[in-house]
Protein backbone atom coordinates (compact mmCIF):
# COMPACT_ATOMS: atom_id res chain seq x y z
CA UNK A 1 0.00 0.00 0.00
CA UNK A 2 2.82 2.40 0.86
CA UNK A 3 4.24 2.68 -2.67
CA UNK A 4 0.82 3.11 -4.32
CA UNK A 5 -0.34 5.86 -2.04
CA UNK A 6 3.04 7.62 -2.22
CA UNK A 7 2.74 7.79 -6.00
CA UNK A 8 -0.76 9.23 -5.60
CA UNK A 9 0.40 11.85 -3.09
CA UNK A 10 3.27 12.98 -5.32
CA UNK A 11 0.92 13.18 -8.29
CA UNK A 12 -1.52 15.37 -6.36
CA UNK A 13 1.29 17.73 -5.35
CA UNK A 14 2.36 18.12 -8.99
CA UNK A 15 -1.22 18.61 -10.25
CA UNK A 16 -1.79 21.84 -8.28
CA UNK A 17 0.35 24.94 -8.68
CA UNK A 18 -1.81 27.38 -6.73
CA UNK A 19 -1.96 25.42 -3.47
CA UNK A 20 0.43 23.40 -1.34
CA UNK A 21 -0.16 20.07 0.37
CA UNK A 22 1.27 18.37 3.43
CA UNK A 23 0.47 14.65 3.71
CA UNK A 24 1.11 12.47 6.77
CA UNK A 25 0.35 8.85 5.97
CA UNK A 26 0.72 6.12 8.61
CA UNK A 27 0.37 2.35 8.54
CA UNK A 28 0.02 1.33 12.17
CA UNK A 29 -0.48 -1.82 14.20
CA UNK A 30 -0.53 -2.54 17.94
CA UNK A 31 -0.63 -5.56 20.20
CA UNK A 32 -1.86 -4.32 23.57
CA UNK A 33 -1.93 -6.63 26.59
CA UNK A 34 -3.31 -5.59 29.96
CA UNK A 35 -2.85 -7.65 33.13
CA UNK A 36 -4.68 -7.38 36.45
CA UNK A 37 -3.91 -9.14 39.75
CA UNK A 38 -1.25 -11.25 38.00
CA UNK A 39 -3.68 -12.49 35.34
CA UNK A 40 -4.23 -11.45 31.72
CA UNK A 41 -7.13 -9.03 31.67
CA UNK A 42 -7.32 -8.70 27.89
CA UNK A 43 -5.16 -8.67 24.78
CA UNK A 44 -6.17 -6.67 21.73
CA UNK A 45 -4.62 -6.25 18.29
CA UNK A 46 -5.52 -3.36 16.03
CA UNK A 47 -4.45 -2.17 12.60
CA UNK A 48 -5.13 1.11 10.88
CA UNK A 49 -4.07 3.27 7.96
CA UNK A 50 -4.49 7.00 8.45
CA UNK A 51 -3.92 9.97 6.19
CA UNK A 52 -3.78 13.48 7.63
CA UNK A 53 -3.80 16.20 4.99
CA UNK A 54 -3.34 19.97 5.17
CA UNK A 55 -4.06 22.21 2.20
CA UNK A 56 -2.51 25.69 2.07
CA UNK A 57 -3.48 28.57 -0.20
CA UNK A 58 -1.59 31.72 0.57
CA UNK A 59 -2.02 32.14 4.31
CA UNK A 60 -5.16 30.03 4.51
CA UNK A 61 -5.28 26.41 5.63
CA UNK A 62 -7.79 23.56 5.57
CA UNK A 63 -7.09 20.12 7.13
CA UNK A 64 -8.82 16.74 7.12
CA UNK A 65 -8.14 13.13 8.10
CA UNK A 66 -9.13 9.83 6.47
CA UNK A 67 -8.92 6.34 7.94
CA UNK A 68 -8.03 3.59 5.45
CA UNK A 69 -7.99 6.09 2.58
CA UNK A 70 -8.87 5.37 -1.03
CA UNK A 71 -7.98 7.57 -4.01
CA UNK A 72 -11.63 8.49 -4.46
CA UNK A 73 -11.99 9.56 -0.82
CA UNK A 74 -8.82 11.61 -0.96
CA UNK A 75 -9.71 13.42 -4.16
CA UNK A 76 -13.25 14.13 -2.94
CA UNK A 77 -11.88 15.62 0.26
CA UNK A 78 -9.38 17.73 -1.68
CA UNK A 79 -12.15 19.04 -3.93
CA UNK A 80 -14.14 19.97 -0.82
CA UNK A 81 -11.09 21.71 0.69
CA UNK A 82 -10.49 23.74 -2.48
CA UNK A 83 -14.14 24.80 -2.52
CA UNK A 84 -13.96 26.02 1.08
CA UNK A 85 -10.46 27.39 1.56
CA UNK A 86 -10.99 30.82 -0.03
CA UNK A 87 -13.68 31.56 2.57
CA UNK A 88 -11.42 30.81 5.51
CA UNK A 89 -9.54 33.43 7.58
CA UNK A 90 -5.84 33.97 7.04
CA UNK A 91 -3.09 33.17 9.51
CA UNK A 92 -0.98 36.34 9.23
CA UNK A 93 2.06 34.56 10.71
CA UNK A 94 2.14 31.65 8.27
CA UNK A 95 5.01 31.82 5.75
CA UNK A 96 5.57 28.39 4.20
CA UNK A 97 5.49 24.65 4.85
CA UNK A 98 8.57 22.58 5.71
CA UNK A 99 11.30 22.60 3.04
CA UNK A 100 14.03 20.52 4.70
CA UNK A 101 14.76 17.61 2.34
CA UNK A 102 17.71 16.17 4.28
CA UNK A 103 17.31 12.45 4.86
CA UNK A 104 17.85 10.65 8.14
CA UNK A 105 18.44 6.93 8.66
CA UNK A 106 15.36 5.40 7.05
CA UNK A 107 16.11 1.89 8.29
CA UNK A 108 13.65 -0.97 8.39
CA UNK A 109 13.50 -2.11 12.00
CA UNK A 110 12.42 -5.45 13.42
CA UNK A 111 8.64 -5.79 13.79
CA UNK A 112 8.33 -6.43 17.51
CA UNK A 113 4.70 -7.49 17.25
CA UNK A 114 5.97 -10.51 15.36
CA UNK A 115 9.07 -10.98 17.51
CA UNK A 116 7.44 -10.60 20.94
CA UNK A 117 4.65 -13.16 20.77
CA UNK A 118 1.78 -13.45 23.22
CA UNK A 119 3.35 -16.66 24.55
CA UNK A 120 6.63 -14.81 25.22
CA UNK A 121 4.83 -11.99 27.02
CA UNK A 122 2.97 -14.48 29.20
CA UNK A 123 6.24 -16.26 29.99
CA UNK A 124 7.81 -12.98 31.14
CA UNK A 125 4.80 -12.04 33.24
CA UNK A 126 4.52 -15.45 34.88
CA UNK A 127 8.13 -15.29 36.05
CA UNK A 128 7.66 -11.76 37.38
CA UNK A 129 4.42 -12.73 39.11
CA UNK A 130 6.05 -15.71 40.81
CA UNK A 131 8.90 -13.53 42.09
CA UNK A 132 6.64 -11.02 43.88
CA UNK A 133 4.03 -13.53 45.03
CA UNK A 134 6.40 -14.54 47.85
CA UNK A 135 5.82 -11.08 49.34
CA UNK A 136 2.05 -11.29 48.76
CA UNK A 137 2.15 -8.79 45.89
CA UNK A 138 0.22 -9.01 42.59
CA UNK A 139 1.20 -7.37 39.31
CA UNK A 140 -0.86 -4.96 37.21
CA UNK A 141 -0.04 -3.06 34.04
CA UNK A 142 0.37 -3.14 30.28
CA UNK A 143 2.69 -4.81 27.78
CA UNK A 144 2.47 -2.96 24.45
CA UNK A 145 4.18 -3.66 21.11
CA UNK A 146 3.61 -1.22 18.25
CA UNK A 147 4.72 -1.21 14.64
CA UNK A 148 4.28 1.85 12.45
CA UNK A 149 5.57 3.27 9.22
CA UNK A 150 5.17 7.00 8.61
CA UNK A 151 5.41 8.80 5.29
CA UNK A 152 5.64 12.60 5.06
CA UNK A 153 5.16 14.15 1.61
CA UNK A 154 4.65 17.80 0.78
CA UNK A 155 4.65 20.24 -2.13
CA UNK A 156 8.11 21.59 -1.18
CA UNK A 157 9.76 18.30 -2.11
CA UNK A 158 9.76 16.69 1.34
CA UNK A 159 9.59 12.92 0.87
CA UNK A 160 10.40 11.08 4.11
CA UNK A 161 9.80 7.60 5.52
CA UNK A 162 10.18 6.49 9.14
CA UNK A 163 9.68 3.05 10.69
CA UNK A 164 9.32 2.44 14.43
CA UNK A 165 8.51 -0.68 16.42
CA UNK A 166 8.65 0.24 20.13
CA UNK A 167 7.93 -2.00 23.12
CA UNK A 168 6.78 -0.94 26.56
CA UNK A 169 6.27 -3.05 29.66
CA UNK A 170 4.88 -0.84 32.42
CA UNK A 171 4.30 -2.83 35.59
CA UNK A 172 2.95 -2.04 39.04
CA UNK A 173 3.29 -4.48 41.94
CA UNK A 174 0.54 -4.05 44.55
CA UNK A 175 0.50 -5.44 48.08
CA UNK A 176 -2.48 -7.66 48.85
CA UNK A 177 -2.03 -6.69 52.49
CA UNK A 178 -2.21 -2.88 52.39
CA UNK A 179 -2.21 -1.80 48.70
CA UNK A 180 1.30 -0.31 48.80
CA UNK A 181 2.53 -0.06 45.19
CA UNK A 182 5.89 0.01 43.42
CA UNK A 183 6.79 0.37 39.74
CA UNK A 184 9.19 -1.14 37.23
CA UNK A 185 9.25 -0.57 33.48
CA UNK A 186 11.06 -1.40 30.25
CA UNK A 187 10.94 0.44 26.94
CA UNK A 188 12.99 -0.11 23.79
CA UNK A 189 12.92 -1.19 20.17
CA UNK A 190 15.23 -4.13 20.96
CA UNK A 191 13.70 -6.94 23.01
CA UNK A 192 17.11 -8.63 23.21
CA UNK A 193 18.15 -5.80 25.54
CA UNK A 194 15.45 -6.83 28.02
CA UNK A 195 17.23 -8.43 30.96
CA UNK A 196 14.38 -10.26 32.69
CA UNK A 197 16.51 -11.40 35.63
CA UNK A 198 17.67 -7.84 36.32
CA UNK A 199 14.10 -6.53 35.88
CA UNK A 200 12.88 -9.02 38.49
CA UNK A 201 15.79 -8.25 40.80
CA UNK A 202 15.05 -4.52 40.70
CA UNK A 203 11.33 -5.07 41.24
CA UNK A 204 11.81 -7.50 44.14
CA UNK A 205 14.17 -5.04 45.83
CA UNK A 206 11.42 -2.40 45.66
CA UNK A 207 8.78 -4.87 46.83
CA UNK A 208 10.94 -5.81 49.80
CA UNK A 209 11.28 -2.14 50.78
CA UNK A 210 7.54 -1.62 50.25
CA UNK A 211 6.84 -4.40 52.79
CA UNK A 212 8.05 -2.16 55.67
CA UNK A 213 5.77 -0.29 58.06
CA UNK A 214 3.71 2.65 56.82
CA UNK A 215 4.12 6.09 58.41
CA UNK A 216 2.92 9.63 57.82
CA UNK A 217 5.09 12.74 57.56
CA UNK A 218 4.12 16.37 57.91
CA UNK A 219 4.61 19.37 55.63
CA UNK A 220 8.20 20.56 55.39
CA UNK A 221 11.09 21.15 53.01
CA UNK A 222 12.78 17.79 52.57
CA UNK A 223 16.03 16.44 51.24
CA UNK A 224 14.77 14.00 48.59
CA UNK A 225 15.98 11.41 46.14
CA UNK A 226 13.97 11.66 42.93
CA UNK A 227 13.73 8.57 40.73
CA UNK A 228 14.51 8.66 36.98
CA UNK A 229 10.77 8.52 36.32
CA UNK A 230 10.29 11.69 38.41
CA UNK A 231 13.04 13.49 36.52
CA UNK A 232 11.51 12.48 33.19
CA UNK A 233 8.18 13.91 34.36
CA UNK A 234 9.66 17.18 35.60
CA UNK A 235 11.64 17.71 32.40
CA UNK A 236 8.65 16.89 30.20
CA UNK A 237 6.64 19.59 32.01
CA UNK A 238 9.55 21.99 31.72
CA UNK A 239 9.62 21.36 27.95
CA UNK A 240 5.88 21.80 27.63
CA UNK A 241 5.87 24.96 29.71
CA UNK A 242 8.95 26.73 28.49
CA UNK A 243 11.37 25.04 26.11
CA UNK A 244 9.32 25.28 22.91
CA UNK A 245 9.42 28.17 20.48
CA UNK A 246 5.64 28.35 20.89
CA UNK A 247 6.13 29.17 24.58
CA UNK A 248 8.77 31.71 23.64
CA UNK A 249 6.34 33.28 21.17
CA UNK A 250 3.53 33.42 23.75
CA UNK A 251 5.97 34.89 26.29
CA UNK A 252 4.96 32.19 28.76
CA UNK A 253 8.45 30.67 28.95
CA UNK A 254 10.65 30.89 32.04
CA UNK A 255 13.59 30.78 29.58
CA UNK A 256 12.33 33.88 27.72
CA UNK A 257 15.52 35.98 27.88
CA UNK A 258 17.98 33.35 29.05
CA UNK A 259 19.55 32.00 25.84
CA UNK A 260 23.24 31.26 26.49
CA UNK A 261 22.85 32.31 30.11
CA UNK A 262 23.52 30.26 33.24
CA UNK A 263 20.26 28.88 34.56
CA UNK A 264 21.20 25.79 36.59
CA UNK A 265 24.21 24.22 38.36
CA UNK A 266 27.24 23.11 36.33
CA UNK A 267 26.27 19.48 36.94
CA UNK A 268 23.03 19.79 34.96
CA UNK A 269 23.10 19.02 31.24
CA UNK A 270 20.15 17.98 29.10
CA UNK A 271 19.96 17.08 25.41
CA UNK A 272 17.42 15.79 22.93
CA UNK A 273 19.26 12.81 21.49
CA UNK A 274 17.62 10.27 19.15
CA UNK A 275 20.98 8.49 18.85
CA UNK A 276 21.37 7.66 22.53
CA UNK A 277 21.86 3.87 22.85
CA UNK A 278 18.60 2.02 23.45
CA UNK A 279 16.33 5.05 23.33
CA UNK A 280 13.17 4.86 21.20
CA UNK A 281 14.28 7.08 18.36
CA UNK A 282 12.74 8.99 15.48
CA UNK A 283 14.30 10.01 12.18
CA UNK A 284 12.09 13.09 11.66
CA UNK A 285 9.85 15.44 13.55
CA UNK A 286 6.18 15.85 12.67
CA UNK A 287 7.04 18.43 9.96
CA UNK A 288 9.44 16.02 8.27
CA UNK A 289 12.54 17.92 9.42
CA UNK A 290 15.48 15.64 10.17
CA UNK A 291 15.74 14.90 13.90
CA UNK A 292 19.32 15.43 15.12
CA UNK A 293 20.88 15.64 18.56
CA UNK A 294 20.40 19.04 20.18
CA UNK A 295 21.83 20.46 23.40
CA UNK A 296 19.16 22.11 25.54
CA UNK A 297 21.11 22.75 28.75
CA UNK A 298 24.91 22.51 28.74
CA UNK A 299 26.59 22.55 32.16
CA UNK A 300 23.78 24.71 33.48
CA UNK A 301 23.66 27.08 30.49
CA UNK A 302 20.41 27.26 28.51
CA UNK A 303 21.30 26.64 24.85
CA UNK A 304 18.25 26.10 22.63
CA UNK A 305 14.50 26.26 22.29
CA UNK A 306 12.73 23.49 20.34
CA UNK A 307 11.96 25.20 17.05
CA UNK A 308 9.70 23.80 14.34
CA UNK A 309 9.06 25.20 10.88
CA UNK A 310 6.09 27.43 11.75
CA UNK A 311 7.64 29.10 14.79
CA UNK A 312 11.00 29.47 13.10
CA UNK A 313 9.34 31.71 10.53
CA UNK A 314 7.27 33.51 13.15
CA UNK A 315 9.94 34.14 15.80
CA UNK A 316 13.16 34.24 13.79
CA UNK A 317 14.66 31.49 15.94
CA UNK A 318 16.76 28.99 14.00
CA UNK A 319 14.79 25.89 13.02
CA UNK A 320 16.19 22.68 14.53
CA UNK A 321 13.36 20.15 14.22
CA UNK A 322 13.76 18.88 17.80
CA UNK A 323 10.65 17.74 19.69
CA UNK A 324 12.02 16.52 23.06
CA UNK A 325 10.92 12.95 22.32
CA UNK A 326 14.37 11.62 23.29
CA UNK A 327 15.46 13.57 26.37
CA UNK A 328 18.76 12.54 27.95
CA UNK A 329 20.12 14.01 31.18
CA UNK A 330 23.85 13.72 31.77
CA UNK A 331 24.83 11.34 34.58
CA UNK A 332 26.85 12.29 37.65
CA UNK A 333 29.47 10.64 39.84
CA UNK A 334 27.71 8.90 42.74
CA UNK A 335 25.96 5.54 43.02
CA UNK A 336 22.33 5.41 44.12
CA UNK A 337 23.49 3.81 47.37
CA UNK A 338 25.79 6.78 48.01
CA UNK A 339 23.01 9.26 47.20
CA UNK A 340 20.75 7.64 49.79
CA UNK A 341 23.57 7.32 52.34
CA UNK A 342 24.09 11.07 52.17
CA UNK A 343 20.55 11.81 53.41
CA UNK A 344 20.17 12.12 57.19
CA UNK A 345 16.39 12.41 57.06
CA UNK A 346 14.42 12.75 53.87
CA UNK A 347 12.33 11.01 51.25
CA UNK A 348 12.78 8.73 48.28
CA UNK A 349 10.09 9.56 45.69
CA UNK A 350 9.36 6.95 43.02
CA UNK A 351 6.64 8.57 40.94
CA UNK A 352 4.67 11.79 40.47
CA UNK A 353 0.93 11.79 39.88
CA UNK A 354 -1.62 14.29 38.63
CA UNK A 355 0.84 17.17 38.32
CA UNK A 356 -0.56 20.50 37.16
CA UNK A 357 0.95 23.91 36.62
CA UNK A 358 -0.04 26.67 39.02
CA UNK A 359 1.86 29.26 36.99
CA UNK A 360 3.49 28.00 33.80
CA UNK A 361 5.91 30.89 33.34
CA UNK A 362 7.12 30.58 36.93
CA UNK A 363 7.20 26.75 36.49
CA UNK A 364 5.29 26.37 39.76
CA UNK A 365 3.42 23.08 39.90
CA UNK A 366 1.60 20.85 42.34
CA UNK A 367 0.89 17.15 42.39
CA UNK A 368 1.06 13.96 44.43
CA UNK A 369 3.69 11.36 45.12
CA UNK A 370 2.68 7.82 44.23
CA UNK A 371 3.80 4.20 43.84
CA UNK A 372 6.48 4.05 46.47
CA UNK A 373 7.45 6.98 48.69
CA UNK A 374 9.90 5.99 51.41
CA UNK A 375 11.29 7.63 54.52
CA UNK A 376 15.09 7.89 54.57
CA UNK A 377 16.68 7.94 58.00
CA UNK A 378 20.43 7.85 58.61
CA UNK A 379 21.10 6.95 54.99
CA UNK A 380 18.68 4.04 54.72
CA UNK A 381 15.16 3.47 53.39
CA UNK A 382 13.36 2.76 56.65
CA UNK A 383 9.59 2.96 56.10
CA UNK A 384 6.83 3.45 53.55
CA UNK A 385 5.27 6.93 53.57
CA UNK A 386 1.67 7.81 52.75
CA UNK A 387 1.19 9.68 49.47
CA UNK A 388 2.08 13.36 49.79
CA UNK A 389 1.19 16.60 48.04
CA UNK A 390 4.08 18.72 46.83
CA UNK A 391 4.17 22.29 45.56
CA UNK A 392 7.40 23.33 43.84
CA UNK A 393 8.88 25.39 41.07
CA UNK A 394 10.34 22.91 38.62
CA UNK A 395 13.23 25.25 37.91
CA UNK A 396 13.97 25.38 41.66
CA UNK A 397 13.97 21.59 41.80
CA UNK A 398 16.65 21.56 39.10
CA UNK A 399 18.58 24.43 40.72
CA UNK A 400 18.57 22.52 44.01
CA UNK A 401 20.10 19.34 42.62
CA UNK A 402 23.07 18.53 44.85
CA UNK A 403 24.10 15.12 43.47
CA UNK A 404 23.41 13.06 40.36
CA UNK A 405 23.66 9.30 40.00
CA UNK A 406 26.42 7.82 37.85
CA UNK A 407 23.94 5.76 35.83
CA UNK A 408 21.09 6.47 33.39
CA UNK A 409 17.88 4.46 33.06
CA UNK A 410 15.59 4.31 30.05
CA UNK A 411 12.17 5.57 31.16
CA UNK A 412 9.32 4.70 28.77
CA UNK A 413 5.98 6.46 28.51
CA UNK A 414 2.88 5.98 26.41
CA UNK A 415 -0.05 8.07 25.24
CA UNK A 416 -2.16 5.11 26.45
CA UNK A 417 -4.95 5.98 24.03
CA UNK A 418 -5.50 6.09 20.28
CA UNK A 419 -2.40 4.67 18.67
CA UNK A 420 -0.60 4.22 22.03
CA UNK A 421 2.45 6.21 20.97
CA UNK A 422 5.51 5.07 22.95
CA UNK A 423 8.47 7.30 23.80
CA UNK A 424 11.43 7.11 26.15
CA UNK A 425 13.99 9.26 27.93
CA UNK A 426 17.24 8.50 29.74
CA UNK A 427 17.45 9.82 33.30
CA UNK A 428 19.40 9.24 36.55
CA UNK A 429 18.37 9.42 40.18
CA UNK A 430 19.10 12.85 41.65
CA UNK A 431 19.34 14.28 45.15
CA UNK A 432 17.47 17.56 45.67
CA UNK A 433 17.42 19.83 48.70
CA UNK A 434 14.45 21.90 49.89
CA UNK A 435 11.70 19.90 48.16
CA UNK A 436 8.45 21.32 49.50
CA UNK A 437 5.86 18.87 50.81
CA UNK A 438 2.66 20.77 51.64
CA UNK A 439 0.45 18.00 53.09
CA UNK A 440 -0.20 14.29 53.42
CA UNK A 441 -3.12 12.49 51.80
CA UNK A 442 -3.20 10.17 54.84
CA UNK A 443 -3.63 7.31 52.36
CA UNK A 444 -1.30 4.96 50.55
Amino acid sequence: MGSRILTLLHNICSEHSDVKFVFHYREWETDFLRFFRSEINYNISKKAKTLNTSVYKGKKQYSFSITNPSEKQLRNNIDRALAIIDRLPEDPDFVDIEDNQEKGIEEKKVNNIEKVSLAKKIEFLERISQAVDTYDFKIYGTFICNDQTDYIVNSNGVNKKMHNSPIMLDLKAVSEKNEVTVLESFGSEDISSFDLSNFIEQLVRKVHTASKDIVDVGPDNYDVILSPRCMAEFFSYLVWGGLTAAGYDRKTSWFQNKLNEKAFPDSVSLKDDPYYPGIINFAYNSDGHIYNKLSLIDRGVFKNFLVDNYYSHKTGLKKNGAEASCLVMESGEKSLTDLIRGVKRGLYISNLHYMNFINMKETSATGLTRDGTFLIEDGELKKVVNNLRYTVKITDVIKNITDIEDKLYLVPSSDNYGEFGIYSSAMPHVRVSGFKITSSTKTI
